[in-house]
């Protein structure tokens, strides 16, 4: 059976539904995605074989290639959000997981890249957790 997903950009003018199954949820510490980010990491879901269709907002979807490099963003072209990719030649599905808007079967399963991680990501789970802005 297929799973169905959707999800949104920040400010919702882009809409989309993905048909399939997550494989791998990798949480990808190299540069580039520290950078399209502005985080720690992106967190990243992998679909092989899975249908991406995009139900509203296609015309707003910007796209970025690295030249000579493997590595691509599709991103809302209002708010910046990253949105899924379809890598065609590997017919797979790569879905940033804060884009989506429904719950994933699968947990997170590695780290990777980890060799490119921040100098200051070294302390993230040592320090302190707030439910909401501290004051």
């Amino acid at each position: 059976m297929e799973i169905t997903h959707t999800g949104s950009c920040l400010c919702g003018a882009i809409k989309f539904e993905m048909e399939g199954k997550f494989k791998k949820f990798f949480f990808c510490h190299c540069s580039r995605c520290r950078k399209t980010s502005g985080s720690a990491h992106c967190a990243n879901l992998f679909a092989p074989g899975a249908k991406l269709t995009w139900l509203s907002g296609e015309e707003k979807i910007s796209h970025y290639r690295l030249e000579g490099a493997n590595f691509a963003r599709n991103f809302c072209s209002t708010c910046s959000s990253l949105l899924p990719l379809h890598v065609k030649s590997r017919d797979i599905v790569v879905i940033p997981a804060g884009c989506l808007d429904t719950d994933v079967e699968i947990t997170p399963q590695a780290h990777i890249f980890t060799d490119s991680k921040g100098n200051w990501d070294q302390v993230l789970n040592d320090i302190s957790c707030f439910e909401q802005m501290p004051a």
